[in-house]
């Protein structure tokens, strides 16, 4: 007799739990796809915002880079205005060609700094037509999720008393069902659109409508046996559960 009621106690539960989420799922559904639309939306903002700052590195060292290089290159011409004086001056051929390599080299040095400038400033300009561009986008997503945001506030609002009640009567039947039947409901409910608890109604199941054999239907009523639909796997409860349960609402 202890382990009936113990598994009456265990599909009492599970029924309760079912119905909780239920209400939850329905409050839930007033919301619409406005929390899909308010996370897709932080998501989108966050990502632009992570790619404008990128954007805006890119262009900060480009800038520091090309400036760097301009910089070296005001050098290096300086260098070889000394390079060429020095020339007039020295006395071996020796010299002279070793003064003439150090302005070659210098030369060289300046072209490929400037062809290292103009890459930098091309891909600078790019980087800030493309923060141009993103800017609009940022301000316009935004501005749509904060008007979001205001809409799921004030349908939470709405039901705020309500779900904060089933939110309790859930947490407090969690605390009371064990870890392995609340996996079982848990993957039952996801498989099925919801609903993994079900009564019997006219003999047959609460869930897919498919019928119940009359032998199915008296084992369930001796609440011994934890017994699923054999067409769509949920689990199957009696009159008796579902009304202790009702009584106890």
């Amino acid at each position: 007799m202890r382990e009936e009621q113990t598994l009456e106690n265990r599909l009492s539960m599970l029924y309760s739990l079912q119905l909780v989420d239920l209400n939850l799922d329905e409050l839930q559904e007033m919301k619409g796809n406005l929390p899909q639309i308010v996370s897709e939306l932080s998501e989108s903002i966050k990502g632009k915002l992570a790619r404008k700052k990128e954007l805006e590195d890119i262009s900060k060292k480009s800038a520091v880079t090309r400036n760097q290089a301009d910089e070296e290159i005001l050098s290096l011409k300086e260098k070889i205005e000394k390079y060429k004086s020095q020339q007039f001056q020295v006395k071996t051929n020796k010299q002279y060609d070793a003064l003439a390599r150090e302005i070659d080299f210098s030369q060289e040095k300046i072209a490929r700094l400037q062809k290292e400038m103009e890459t930098l400033e091309g891909k600078g300009a790019i980087a800030r037509e493309d923060i141009e561009k993103l800017l609009p986008e940022i301000e316009t997503e935004q501005t749509e999720l904060a008007e979001r945001k205001k809409e799921l506030a004030a349908v939470n609002k709405e039901h705020e008393d309500e779900e904060m009640k089933y939110q309790h009567q859930r947490e407090k039947l969690l605390s009371r069902i064990s870890k392995s039947d609340y996996q079982m409901y848990s993957k039952i409910r996801n498989a099925k659109e919801g609903k993994a608890v079900v009564p019997v109604q006219r003999n047959s199941c609460g869930g897919c409508y498919n019928r119940v054999t009359p032998q199915r239907v008296l084992e369930l009523r001796k609440n011994s046996t934890l017994i699923t639909c054999e067409r769509c796997g949920r689990i199957l409860i009696s009159d008796s559960i579902v009304e202790i349960v009702k009584n106890s609402l």
